[in-house]
């Protein structure tokens, strides 16, 4: 392609030899005098950017010649060149430009011609500072020369990006003018799309300069398309009959979503007052503008607009004040140059050396001696213009891009928020934001509301089904077993199943039709592979995939799912058999470990009630051997709550409310456990779940095109040898009977809906063991992006919530109670554990019981026992007995001593003392008194 640039300007270099005129504004002084310094500018001067650079590029000079401390004395030669809207004349004028020793040119604002002239300025060494050409491609190393003063559509395409994400829309058609400016920067927008995970559904080109006709058939090709977003990025000055055949077409009305780019904001700033009914034809546009911070530079430039002559527009656009700025950073730069103590050469090219018989005057072309430095300079200058800070980055690009997002209605347009690469979208002013970090995150970013086409503050959804009559090619699983779920069918639509009255009843929901057509997915034969209909859908062979459709991580990752309608999960399925009647079953209930200590306890609590009862209650008194067969009976008794006993002290009746409620629950729990052993399955295998399953080194089976084949290799580590296809229910049931030693399996691993199906029909032969060791669920698979999968979620949640999704289960499926019984027999068996804290309650309460008692006892043994020593107290069968009782026997005796009696003594001694006391005052008072 270079070749051909090249020829192209030899061309062109031909035919400015031939003669081409040029316009020259100011004196015409040689170089050589360095007197002025020659500069030259590109642009089409009857254009809508071209009436407001030519005024502002003329105002910039003048102030530059006016200012004497710059450019020590010399003064700049102003060459203008008009590019005429045309790409041939552009790049002769920009050639003819070069043949006037310029040291650096402003412009051109075409990118087509700022690509070919690149390739000169590279020979000639002649800086190229452009206002106008933003085709972002022109920043790569091939144009070191390029230097680009405004904004790169690069991004300007970011911002658009952001907006669509902000309003989360998926899809967008791109408008463009179908020249490097237009391809270039739709280029760099479908980039900046991707990182949003939004896409151009279609690239909608016209050549410039098209006519209506061109323009309205392809927007009626457009219109028939499922977005409805609109990107425009087209010239200023055709843009306008883009909108003008919208309008005709009835697509600048509710729903549809228009944004431009800033050639359009570039129009609306550069008339001042548009036309009444061109605005009418703009309603509800969303448009893009440079944003240029407000300073009183900017004001007074603004003031003196109206003072200057050849201005042919009451407004200026942004490209005015870069243009302006353009002027003063290469006088700027040329000033530094001059100090450095540099003078303005040029000399002659060897590279451009006539050849013998050659007519192209190559001669005539010299390179500037100083343009490296020159540039050199130009890319380190910092200073503050009338567009904002002009400084530079390590790309060439101006620092701090920035863009006001702009709201057409009415008879003008109001500002909803800006863009900067710094905040993104923001209502506040860019400025602010350079000192703060960078902030990507989604949800800081904010923007006033949008009046969108057909006065609605509504957000569109971007998108409709598309009007273009095709219909949804939706594949379904053809499957061979378990056919509820989704089969051929003979009926209009030639599919039934569970699955498929979901999606329709979903379908049935939204507010618009969706034409749509099933169609099989398998050969009938066998289960088709779920994984290869995903991929077949990422890959754009079906719109959609309706049916049991498992949504696993790997599949996300390429399609878009549904909201999940049916729950899932792996689950291993065994053969069981019945429990056979055993004479010791009543036992099974508790481990044995269960049962020694709730025996112990019998036992210690009704020991712990006879010392509480027996110094009070005259039914725990008696001779010893009648006091062991009350504590066994009244121990034994409190089991079925048949004791006859009463107790008559405090804690006592404490330790036994407690020990009675323990026995409920004991006696509860052995009652529902009971039950439960003798109603329930054995399992003829040891597989308890998928741990031991995948431990062991039995066979195993999975259903043919389920994702559990995958799953048991790749995440489980299952060897493959192990694992056996079943490709009918007749399969699971043959090869579960058969078993490991018959040549069968030990166990199934399949999704839970598919389980409780099979169970139903197989009368409790098989059973679920353990959890389900995947969480999952069936949803409907799109392509990514598509905006049917949001809608279709909602309205699954809609069926969910008014119950007709449980209805269409309950038609369809059905569940056995099977799948729910208990796994084992030891799972239903009882240990120490369960009950170890009310066992501690109660010992606890008859520890504190007895302690209490015995301290109670030792007090008024310590109380009375040295009268009960000088009286003798002892039974009365021992007192013929010729020793007298020890301490010890007669605490033991204290003991066994009826409470009631013990209050008799207390009474009596009271009184006793009480007497003595009296006459030993009597004595006392005697034997004081005289004589």
């Amino acid at each position: 392609m270079d070749g051909h640039v090249l020829a192209r300007a030899a061309v062109f270099t031909m035919i400015l030899c031939m003669g081409v005129p040029v316009k020259v504004v100011g004196r015409n002084v040689s170089s050589s005098k360095q007197a002025v310094i020659n500069i030259g500018a590109l642009f089409t001067v009857n254009s809508v950017i071209g009436r407001s650079v030519k005024p502002a590029i003329k105002a910039a000079v003048d102030d530059v010649n006016s200012d004497s401390s710059i450019l020590q004395g010399k003064h700049l030669n102003l060459i203008m060149s008009d590019t005429n809207c045309s790409g041939f004349l552009g790049t002769v004028e920009a050639l003819q430009l070069m043949v006037n020793d310029v040291v650096a040119a402003i412009g051109p604002q075409s990118s087509g011609i700022a690509h070919i002239i690149s390739h000169v300025v590279n020979e000639l060494h002649v800086p190229l500072l452009s206002f106008g050409a933003t085709d972002p491609t022109l920043s790569a190393l091939q144009f070191p020369y390029f230097l680009r003063t405004t904004q790169s559509d690069y991004f300007q395409m970011q911002a658009i990006a952001d907006l669509v994400e902000y309003y989360k829309w998926r899809e967008v058609i791109a408008i463009f003018v179908d020249d490097d400016y237009g391809r270039n920067g739709i280029s760099a927008l479908g980039d900046a799309l991707a990182k949003n995970r939004a896409s151009i559904a279609y690239k909608a080109a016209f050549t410039p300069g098209a006519p209506i006709s061109d323009i309205n058939d392809l927007l009626v090709g457009v219109n028939l398309m499922e977005s409805r977003v609109y990107v425009v990025h087209v010239n200023p000055d055709s843009g306008l009959r883009v909108f003008d055949v919208a309008n005709h077409l009835g697509m600048m009305t509710s729903g549809y979503v228009w944004i431009a780019t800033d050639w359009l904001s570039s129009v609306m700033d550069s008339s001042g007052t548009m036309d009444p009914d061109e605005m009418d034809l703009l309603q509800g546009v969303v448009v893009l503008r440079h944003h240029t911070p407000d300073s009183n530079s900017k004001k007074k430039f603004s003031s003196r607009w109206n003072q200057i002559k050849d201005k042919e527009t009451s407004s200026f656009n942004p490209y005015a004040l870069y243009a302006y700025d353009s002027v003063w950073l290469l006088s700027r730069a040329l000033d530094v140059l001059l100090s450095e103590g540099e003078n303005i050469s040029f000399s002659y090219d060897p590279k451009l050396k006539e050849t013998k018989g050659s007519t192209l005057h190559l001669s005539t072309l010299r390179s500037f001696d100083q343009g490296d430095k020159l540039l050199r300079i130009l890319t380190t200058m910092n200073f503050t213009g009338l567009s904002g800070q002009i400084e530079f980055d390590q790309d060439r690009n101006l620092i701090h891009p920035a863009y006001e997002i702009l709201n057409i209605g009415g008879t003008g347009s109001r500002r909803i928020g800006y863009w900067s690469n710094q905040s993104h979208l923001s209502v506040t002013a860019p400025g602010s934001s350079y000192m703060k970090p960078l902030n990507n995150s989604a949800k800081d970013q904010k923007l006033y509301d949008v009046i969108w086409p057909g006065e609605t503050v509504k957000v569109p959804k971007g998108w409709v089904f598309p009007n273009n009559g095709k219909a949804l090619q939706i594949a379904v699983p053809y499957r061979v077993t378990y056919k509820e779920f989704g089969t051929r069918d003979k009926g209009p639509i030639g599919v039934r199943g569970y699955c498929i009255d979901v999606f329709e009843a979903a379908v049935d929901l939204l507010p618009y039709p969706v034409p749509r057509t099933y169609i099989l997915y398998g050969d009938g034969q066998r289960n088709p592979s779920f994984s290869d209909l995903v991929l077949d859908v990422s890959q754009h062979k079906y719109d959609a995939a309706v049916g049991d459709v498992t949504i696993v991580t790997n599949r996300t990752r390429i399609v878009d799912f549904t909201q999940p309608f049916m729950e899932s999960g792996l689950v291993v399925v065994v053969p069981v058999n019945k429990v056979k009647s055993s004479a010791w079953a009543f036992l099974k209930p508790f481990s044995w470990e269960m049962w020694s200590v709730t025996g112990a306890f019998f036992l210690f609590v009704g020991a712990v009630v006879w010392i509480l009862e027996h110094r009070e209650n005259h039914e725990f008194r008696g001779t010893p051997r009648q006091q062991l067969i009350t504590v066994f009976w009244f121990s034994f008794s409190t089991m079925f709550f048949a004791h006859r006993e009463n107790t008559v002290s405090t804690m006592g009746r404490m330790v036994l409310i407690l020990w009675l409620f323990v026995v409920l629950i004991i006696n509860s729990s052995y009652t529902a456990s009971l039950t439960s052993i003798l109603t329930v399955q054995q399992l003829s295998s040891q597989i308890e779940g998928i741990d031991s399953l995948a431990k062991s080194n039995v066979p195993i089976g999975v259903q043919d095109g389920s994702f559990a084949l995958n799953y048991l290799i790749d995440e489980l580590q299952i060897a493959a040898s192990r694992i056996k296809i079943m490709k009918t229910q007749d399969d699971y049931i043959d090869e579960l009977r058969k078993g490991p030693k018959g040549g069968g399996v030990a166990a199934i691993v399949d999704e839970l809906p598919y389980v409780e199906l099979f169970l139903s029909n197989v009368n409790c032969e098989f059973r679920i063991v353990g959890q389900e060791f995947t969480r999952s669920g069936w949803g409907f698979a799109f392509q990514r992006d598509s905006p049917l999968a949001v809608d279709l979620s909602t309205a699954i949640l809609q069926l969910s919530e008014n119950g007709d999704l449980q209805r269409i289960h309950d038609k369809w499926l059905s569940k056995n109670s099977c799948s729910a019984q208990g796994n084992q027999v030891d799972d239903s068996r009882l240990s120490l554990t369960s009950f170890w804290g009310l066992f501690l309650i109660c010992g606890v309460a008859c520890f504190i019981s007895l302690t209490v008692f015995f301290f109670r006892v030792y007090f008024q043994y310590r109380r009375y026992i040295p009268e009960d020593e000088e009286n003798g107290f002892e039974d009365p069968e021992s007192v013929s007995s010729d020793k007298r009782p020890s301490r010890g026997t007669s605490f033991k005796k204290f003991v066994d001593t009826k409470e009631i009696e013990i209050k008799d003594k207390l009474k009596r001694k009271g009184s006793e003392s009480k007497s003595k006391q009296q006459i030993s005052q009597i004595a006392d008072g005697q034997l004081s008194s005289p004589s």
